[in-house]
């Protein structure tokens, strides 16, 4: 027999625990998936992180949510971009404007490795807690580049490249034995304009002085006891210590915790689904180099996904042809890549404009080279103070391998009909005819470049070749330019496009093109139809195998070369 007591302690028990204070986490160990990866693959490999939008949601819908009192973050060894780490400051500032309480706790900042970012992002926190074991690896901003001429040489490859302008640098890489001048002053600024914001984000957030801070960088590592001392953490405590005052501070100790990503997708899930009568934005992802076919893992080594002019384009045309949809967010996070498939998109966002559908571009930690020629048509571009991006410029070339073949003993002899057959054969050098056709080709691109970026950004084309000519900026100095039109982050680029389309504050927003699993499995009616775009091909042509193993961009002649780690 049922004890009616003990059903109403029950019933009392999950009342409670409904009514009880709420304490989001986060946890950045294994860093943040910035979109849903185009292929099916790195899609299920990503289900179980943490995902920007999830993100950015959850603590917008906090800040108005009595429920939730606080917000723990553990920042971990996870790389984080430092334009991602801008992407959560703004989130974390807004949520602690909403009078609430933020903590960050980390281990350690940089165990023996660089915690400059980590620690940037821990200092928009109201308090940050640190391990007792741990050290504070607040040692500044630094760009290492490698170059390979010397080497190349001693084992008979001859690196044959051309490129627009001397900012360039891609061939720097395998041309050059040390910095031009001209590179070296790029990346100069380039550490310089991240450091100031580095220095500038601790001082504000740990009510120090500038100078100050660029003392105490000067003398990281720190040990635990020392950052403590000097006013950079809190308290040093272990997670359980942490938990404690936090549920202290909320003055309530059967607080329950959530993770924000979870938070957000459980809580009012039936508000943030879209009717399909309903106006909305839509969300197009664009992340990894650009490629000729369709997004999906890319060629490069530690790059997850490409982005497919095919797929990239029919998700513009979705987007425009769906009435529902009142403007478009374009996220970009790319080095570049295939001047071809650029090209493809640039002139589909130039279209959606044309259809009277706003497009908004939302830059991630990169959007340089062709992914800021994809950009340019844009009405608006956002992007973060430490984006990297610009870089407009171009570069061919190829690796010639004759005379390492000679030293292994490997005889090569060919047949071939037609005077440029084997132009691209990285077994010979280019003749002059061929030379000549190489630097036509980088004229053209150049100048289209530089005319699509004029027109995009209405400045004069003598003032954007000024900017041009390769150099790549941080999202602050390009803002100062007029190459960026605001600073900040994707949760800004939605408000610009809801307002732009005159929609509500809190407009859905869609993700484009939806290809479910089994439209992934059905064959295409159409080209037209959303399921199509099946074609991959590379972006180097026959050379992009011996592209990716000497090192080259293998995304093609639009590419941001090397990983650009300011940390």
């Amino acid at each position: 027999m049922v004890d009616a007591g003990s059903v109403v302690d029950l019933l009392k028990d999950a009342r409670d625990r409904r009514n009880a204070a709420l304490v989001l986490e986060l946890d950045l160990t294994d860093g943040i998936v910035e979109g849903q990866p185009a292929d099916p693959v790195s899609a299920l490999l990503s289900m179980r992180r943490t995902h920007l939008r999830d993100v950015l949601g959850g603590l917008r819908r906090a800040r108005t949510d009595p429920q939730v009192r606080a917000l723990i973050v553990k920042i971990g060894g996870g790389r984080l971009g430092l334009a991602m780490a801008q992407e959560l400051r703004d989130a974390v500032q807004a949520f602690r404007d909403s009078g609430k309480l933020a903590v960050a706790w980390a281990e350690s900042f940089g165990e023996t490795g660089r915690g400059t970012v980590p620690y940037y992002l821990a200092t928009v926190f109201e308090r940050i807690y640190m391990q007792p074991s741990g050290d504070l690896a607040l040692t500044g901003v630094a760009l290492e580049e490698p170059f390979f001429n010397e080497a190349l040489g001693k084992i008979g490859v001859t690196p044959r490249f051309a490129k627009r302008h001397e900012y360039k640098t891609a061939a720097n890489t395998f041309m050059e034995r040390a910095y031009t001048p001209e590179h070296k002053e790029m990346s100069g600024r380039l550490v310089a304009s991240a450091g100031e914001q580095v220095v500038a984000g601790v001082a504000a957030g740990r009510g120090l002085p500038e100078e100050r801070v660029r003392e105490l960088i000067d003398q990281a590592p720190l040990l635990g006891a020392e950052a403590l001392e000097a006013g950079l953490v809190d308290r040093l405590a272990y997670r359980d210590e942490v938990y404690a005052d936090v549920r202290a501070a909320v003055s309530d100790e059967k607080a329950r915790l959530r993770y924000v990503a979870r938070y957000n997708r459980t809580q009012g899930l039936a508000k943030r689904l879209p009717r399909p009568q309903q106006e909305s934005i839509a969300l197009i992802q664009g992340h990894g180099p650009i490629r000729l076919g369709r997004s999906g893992r890319s060629a490069m080594p530690g790059q997850g996904s490409s982005i497919g002019s095919d797929t990239v384009a029919a998700a513009f045309r979705a987007a425009v042809k769906d009435d529902k949809v009142k403007a478009i967010v374009f996220r970009v996070d790319s080095p570049g890549g295939s001047y071809v498939a650029s090209d493809t998109i640039w002139h589909e966002v130039v279209l959606a404009r044309k259809a009277d559908k706003p497009v908004i571009v939302s830059m991630g930690n990169v959007a340089a080279s062709g992914g800021y020629f994809v950009a340019a048509p844009a009405d608006v571009i956002v992007a973060q103070p430490g984006t990297l991006t610009g870089s407009i410029g171009v570069v061919v070339g190829k690796p010639v391998i004759g005379d390492l073949l000679g030293r292994l003993g490997i005889g090569l002899d060919s047949v071939e009909q037609g005077a440029h057959a084997r132009m691209f054969a990285p077994t010979r050098d280019f003749t002059e005819e061929e030379w000549a056709r190489v630097n036509t080709f980088l004229d053209r691109v150049y100048d289209d470049f530089v005319g699509k970026v004029a027109d995009g950004r209405d400045l004069p084309r003598e003032r954007v070749d000024s900017l041009a000519r390769g150099r790549v900026w941080t999202g602050a100095d390009a803002h100062e330019r007029g190459l960026v039109d605001e600073l900040g982050g994707l949760a800004l680029a939605l408000d610009l496009a809801r307002k732009k389309a005159g929609l509500a504050t809190d407009a859905p927003v869609r993700t484009y093109p939806h290809v479910s699993p089994l439209d992934r499995l059905r064959p295409a009616e159409s080209s037209e139809d959303r399921t199509a775009a099946s074609a991959r091909l590379d972006a180097w042509g026959p050379m992009t195998t011996l592209a990716v193993r000497l090192g080259l961009p293998s995304g093609g002649p639009l590419m941001l070369p090397g990983t650009w780690d300011l940390a």
